[in-house]
């Protein structure tokens, strides 16, 4: 089957913006900040004049090491600020809500370079909101509850835009700060009553013993990372993992599910690879799949900037 590509990224946002990049950098706005980061993808030349750049709140400056570095802070910054993204809904046969529910987080500089939001991923959230809310669970009446995982959640975006949406949501990061992060984010979304179940834990390990307790999920989140270690310890390797964790996560799947997305970064594969790794996962399940990139396009040349690459599955119609 010859793969369908697509180049994702969110108009929505109004708390973020990529100003600019070139020159191995970006430049971008996080609420009320600005900052630079390195960038080896933008392979082009900036746009901006250089005391635009000049005048950011700080600069990341990395080190020898693959995410290692120290930010350069040149103007105050909060050690913790909050922002938000509009989540959008149509009008849905199934009833609930529709217009915008705002999702909010907080956010800040950590040792990582990141700042606790990967906003390339609100195209996702967008996504799978609409396909729990439209098409409830297949396999089951309308107004059921769909019950899904999110791996590797890290700070609860996603994991948040599903339970808005009307989902049972369990969320798993081997990191307990992330949960707590994450669990915090609930709060201040407004979305403490939602059912959502947080976990600290190996993933893998997890979605093993989810299986042999007979738990089912109708849509599966997984986002890992290129390299990370459980809270025992446990070593991930993408290229070794990745296959042994989708197996293990078709076996927790419901026999009709509604979605399955699959996040990868800073890998050197291309999207088709992500493809065809998520489509022996979902043989026999039917439905579509796609593939592509997430992207975070430029205010000053309209750029695209490449992110991560995707892919994702949805149940057919019924």
């Amino acid at each position: 089957m010859t793969p369908k590509i697509e180049i994702l990224f969110s108009p929505n946002w109004t708390d973020y913006e990529l100003l600019d990049s070139g020159d191995g950098q970006k430049l971008e706005r996080f609420g009320p900040y600005n900052f630079a980061r390195p960038e080896v993808q933008a392979l082009w030349s900036k746009t901006l004049p250089s005391e635009i750049w000049q005048a950011a709140h700080a600069f990341f400056l990395p080190s020898g090491e693959e995410s290692g570095g120290h930010w350069d802070f040149k103007k105050k910054v909060d050690e913790k600020w909050e922002m938000s993204y509009p989540l959008i809904s149509s009008p849905s046969p199934l009833g609930g809500w529709a217009g915008v529910r705002e999702l909010r987080f907080s956010v800040m500089t950590t040792p990582g370079r990141h700042l606790g939001v990967f906003p390339e991923c609100a195209a996702h959230w967008d996504w799978l909101a609409e396909k729990i809310r439209k098409g409830g669970r297949p396999s089951a009446p309308p107004g059921n509850t769909v019950n899904v995982l999110n791996l590797f959640g890290y700070t609860g975006l996603a994991t948040l835009a599903a339970a808005a949406a009307g989902a049972k949501v369990t969320h798993l990061d081997a990191s307990k700060k992330s949960v707590t992060w994450a669990r915090e984010n609930q709060a201040l979304s407004g979305l403490s009553e939602k059912p959502i179940r947080w976990i600290v834990d190996d993933a893998l390990k997890f979605v093993e013993r989810e299986a042999r307790r007979g738990a089912r999920y109708d849509g599966i989140l997984l986002d890992p990372p290129k390299f990370g270690r459980g809270p025992k310890g446990e070593v991930w390797e993408i290229y070794k993992s990745l296959p042994e964790i989708l197996q293990a996560c078709r076996n927790i799947l419901n026999e009709r599910p509604l979605f399955v997305i699959l996040t990868i970064y800073a890998v050197k594969l291309p999207a088709v690879h992500a493809y065809q790794a998520l489509a022996e996962m979902m043989k026999g399940f039917g439905g579509s799949l796609e593939c592509g990139e997430l992207v975070t396009k430029e205010k000053s040349a309209g750029r695209l900037l490449s992110q991560a690459i995707y892919a994702r599955w949805e149940a057919g119609s019924t």
